[in-house]
């Protein structure tokens, strides 16, 4: 790359996004039904979402499972879409939907159930705004992060 130019910034199918947030809703819902009744299908369905945040967040969303399930069989049957969007807010969300997910595992572990509803809660609330509403949290957090963190541009007083 010569000095000046930026590397090209990923970009993604921004209704993959929605997709695995609807597959992730259902995955923690059944996981939080399941605790009481059956807690080894809650660790089995916690680990698999677990692994599938890990994919995105640490990877990138092109390995995150349910993203290659949208672009094998979802998008050849709707068509390409009409806009794309930069992945960085959609990978940070699902680091974000990891923490949540390890700090539910770490308590299903250690058999804190009021720990596990409330970090399990956290990511289905957020999946679920984003499956239903096509709000992604994670993503409005990178965005405030973001916004932050950078410098402002302080324009000279000209006289105004």
């Amino acid at each position: 790359m010569n000095a000046g130019q930026t590397a090209p910034v990923e970009q993604i199918d921004p209704r993959s996004a929605r997709f695995g947030a609807a597959i992730t809703t259902v995955v923690l819902a059944l996981t939080l039904i399941a605790w009481p009744i059956a807690p080894g299908v809650s660790i089995v369905l916690l680990a698999a979402q677990t692994l599938a945040f890990a994919c995105g967040a640490l990877l990138g969303l092109r390995y995150q499972p349910y993203g290659w399930i949208y672009r094998k069989v979802v998008r050849p049957r709707i068509g390409p879409p009409t806009e794309l969007e930069d992945a960085a807010p959609p990978r940070f969300a699902q680091s974000v939907g990891l923490s949540f997910a390890l700090v539910g595992l770490g308590a299903l572990i250690f058999q804190l159930a009021a720990l596990f509803y409330v970090a399990v809660a956290f990511a289905f609330i957020a999946a679920a705004l984003n499956a239903l509403f096509n709000y992604c949290l994670g993503c409005e957090v990178y965005l405030l992060v973001r916004r932050l963190s950078s410098k402002p541009v302080v324009e000279a007083n000209r006289g105004h």
